[in-house]
């Protein structure tokens, strides 16, 4: 009884002591906890706001009651910030609202309020008077305003390190940063902390000793698409040559270089990468790969045309001499002038040959023969000029090729009228000076003229074929001529 007498006593001394010193004195709080002067109580440290890359390896930091956790990302949180419902006698009901604190119960002894307060320990909850700390802080106020920070300039406030008194009597953190009383090396990044700071490398370099070196971000690959170039404390991506980078500055797109910049003279394809260049029919390309040269197709053969060639800006043309005319492209054909138009008398007939004609009589006759039918002329035999002569001359023309091959058949000879017990001979009788044809008798009644020396034209030749009747006994005796005029042309087409 004596004891308990003499505690009351004691704490009404102290109770006293309070009302007329009203100072503050208090030491660090727990570690996780920070000094709150404005509320003047320790409060927790959000660990997770203000320690950088709290958790590693794809971890998510969750701030806790002096101190954090790293859970998986996938983890569910639930708090529970309830107040319970205490029972506490009348008297300590009254003496806590009066303090602002909370009830002595079990949570006396916890250290937490699940409404987010702190309990240093059961002398915390004792009386409205006296709060100590586990970190053996001692706060002495005034009954009447717990909650009241004092305003009196000349009451003295003991800071922790890394805080100061500020204009308001209250402890706030010093900014070594600012204010240059950090010792971080000139090569690092001062971060200011509650009540310290932390010297950490600058964005792209890391801490390797006591030095912050340059981190080669191309040397961890994908940071760019195609090519990366290192920088200090940087990096930017580069593209090949065809590609553009695209607006994320990492990744390399196409160029359409035949929409961008055409370099093509005529046909522009677009590939991955790059381009190329293609030329129009007739052209090819030139050694720059970008301008198209015309091609002389004239020169690459002389079998493109059957005459000649004429080049032109992306193709060629074929032409063909007077007389003819081009058919298919490439190919002379003769002009028939005759079926067009032509200069021949109304008393001469024209002939077509290659590449040209020519205008004859209509009655090629001379006396003593008359003319009996067309091209034929018979000499009388009433006429004593008829005896030494051909009983008859018929008229032929024909037209060949300059350069024909040879030996090569030409014409044929075949009497009209046949005799009985007769023979029929034929002999070339004129025009075969230089023996550039050969009569070949290919029955009784019939023979062949042949080509035996390639002509070269423009040239004519009249030859006169003949073929001598003779009957078995020898009294009866006639010859016949076929007067055959030969046009060689100019060229062999």
């Amino acid at each position: 009884m004596l004891k308990a007498l003499f505690l009351t006593m004691l704490t009404l001394a102290l109770v006293e002591s309070q009302d007329t010193e009203e100072t503050i004195t208090y030491t660090q709080c727990t570690d996780g906890y920070e000094w709150d002067p404005v509320r003047q109580q320790c409060k927790d440290i959000d660990e997770c706001d203000i320690v950088p890359d709290a958790c590693k390896g794809g971890m998510k930091c969750v701030n806790h009651y002096g101190g954090y956790l790293c859970l998986p990302k996938t983890a569910q949180i639930i708090v529970n910030n309830e107040q319970p419902q205490l029972e506490t006698p009348a008297a300590e009901a009254a003496s806590g609202a009066a303090t602002g604190g909370v009830a002595a119960s079990s949570m006396a002894t916890s250290g937490v309020v699940p409404g987010g307060g702190f309990v240093a320990s059961a002398a915390a909850v004792a009386g409205p008077e006296v709060q100590t700390g586990r970190n053996n802080f001692v706060i002495r106020r005034n009954p009447a305003d717990p909650q009241r920070i004092p305003s009196n300039p000349s009451h003295r406030i003991q800071c922790a390190a890394g805080y100061e008194q500020s204009d308001h009597n209250v402890c706030q953190d010093i900014d070594e940063c600012t204010a240059g009383t950090h010792n971080c090396r000139a090569d690092q990044v001062c971060i200011n902390l509650r009540g310290s700071f932390a010297c950490h490398c600058p964005p792209g370099y890391q801490k390797r000793g006591e030095q912050c070196v340059d981190i080669d971000e191309c040397s961890v690959p994908p940071y760019c698409h195609q090519r990366c170039v290192n920088t200090p404390g940087s990096f930017y991506c580069q593209c090949n040559p065809g590609f553009q980078l695209a607006a994320n500055n990492y990744t390399c797109v196409d160029i359409n270089e035949c929409d961008a910049s055409n370099q093509c003279a005529q046909q522009c394809y677009n590939i991955l990468g790059s381009f190329i260049c293609q030329c129009n029919q007739g052209y090819e390309l030139s050694s720059d790969r970008l301008n198209c040269e015309d091609i002389d197709e004239c020169r690459t053969s002389n079998y493109l045309c059957q005459y000649q060639c004429v080049n032109e800006p992306g193709k060629f043309t074929c032409m063909c001499p007077q007389g003819y005319q081009v058919v298919r492209g490439r190919t002379c054909q003769d002009i028939n002038e005759c079926e067009t138009a032509n200069e021949c008398r109304e008393d001469e007939m024209c002939w077509n040959y290659h590449g040209g004609f020519r205008c004859y009589p209509r009655n090629p006759c001379q006396d003593p023969y008359i003319l009996t039918s067309e091209n034929r002329c018979v000499c009388p035999v009433s006429n004593a000029m008829c005896r030494e002569l051909p009983q008859s001359i018929v008229y032929k023309y024909m037209s060949i090729r300059s350069d024909r091959t040879v030996p090569s058949d030409i014409f044929q000879i075949q009497a009209t009228t046949i005799y009985a017990n007769t023979i029929n001979t034929f002999r070339i009788k004129s025009g075969n000076e230089n023996g550039e044809f050969y009569l070949r008798q290919t029955s009784p009644v019939s023979a062949m003229l042949v080509l035996v020396k390639s002509l070269t034209g423009p040239r004519e030749y009249i030859v006169d074929l003949e073929m001598l009747t003779v009957n078995s006994i020898g009294t009866f005796r006639t010859s016949s001529v076929l007067r055959l005029t030969i046009i060689v042309g100019p060229f062999a087409f």
